[in-house]
């Protein structure tokens, strides 16, 4: 029973120890033409608004100083170049440095020197663009080359190229809504309401443009239509109850005040009558 968790133990050490020794996700490393080896982390899917990049460099001749900087690639056998801060031989803009173990007097204690087995490590500033290139559509790499002193030396060119992450699709966009339909170019729009029968031309309504001959009456207006008919209706009942209502406001004021008159003559004959 105690061997198989042991075994279990033993498993996840190697597994661990497999991992820290590989490669980081995301670097990238090249080989130079001496045997040297440069790594780059991250080397894909960078940020489009810019990232730090650590450099990492092994087995480069300590006697030839080096740049260490992001650069348009121009192909093998030839400088990469332009590069991103272009010649900092202090290091102060973070987007180039320059690596040296024997650099000429004005350099001394501007450039780095060389580490155990000509080792060095550093971090870049990057971004999508280098002067006027646009990395995201030419190959830009992160690069070592000779310093100023050896610019004709190729033999320290290395190379590790750098991609960026995919650009941010665009925000949808809504469809307009369609325009109402239209004939002859101009809009649809409601038909207007029809205009009542008997309706003369101006617009005005018949009950008020033509008097309508009371009933009985030798009017010299014309037998009225459907429409007159209905206006006539209308009319009658409207004086027949303002008429009605009148009659009724009088039978029943004129009784009350024959009431309060007769009540009026009673209580003086009384008073008379008492004195």
């Amino acid at each position: 029973m105690r061997a198989l968790p042991r075994a279990i133990l033993a498993a996840v050490a190697v597994t661990v120890s497999i991992g820290a020794a590989s490669t980081p996700a995301h670097a990238g490393t090249g080989r130079g033409p001496a045997g040297q080896t440069l790594t780059a982390t991250p080397s894909s899917g960078v940020s489009r608004t810019g990232a730090t990049v650590t450099v990492s460099g092994s087995g480069y001749d300590v006697t030839k100083g080096i740049y260490v900087a992001f650069c348009v690639d121009n192909g093998v056998g030839v400088a990469p170049t332009p590069c991103g801060g272009g010649v900092d031989t202090t290091g102060s803009s973070g987007a180039s440095h320059w690596i040296s173990s024997n650099p000429p007097s004005y350099g001394e204690g501007l450039a780095v020197p060389y580490g155990p087995g000509g080792s060095f490590r550093v971090t870049l500033t990057v971004s999508p663009r280098i002067g006027d290139v646009d990395c995201t559509v030419r190959r830009c790499v992160v690069a070592s080359r000779a310093d100023h002193t050896r610019t004709a030396d190729r033999s320290q060119d290395v190379r590790v190229p750098v991609t960026f992450a995919a650009a941010a699709a665009p925000a949808p966009t809504r469809t307009p809504a369609a325009a109402p339909a239209t004939t002859g170019g101009a809009a649809r729009t409601t038909p207007p309401a029809a205009t009542p029968a008997g309706t003369p031309t101006g617009g005005a309504p018949a009950s008020t443009a033509t008097a309508v001959a009371p009933a009985g009456t030798g009017g010299t207006a014309g037998p009225a239509g459907p429409a007159d008919a209905g206006d006539q209706a209308q009319v009658t009942r409207v004086s027949a109850a303002s008429d009605t209502g009148r009659w009724w406001l009088v039978a029943l004021v004129v009784p009350l005040l024959v009431m309060a008159l007769l009540a009026g003559l009673r209580r003086r004959r009384r008073r008379r009558a008492a004195s």
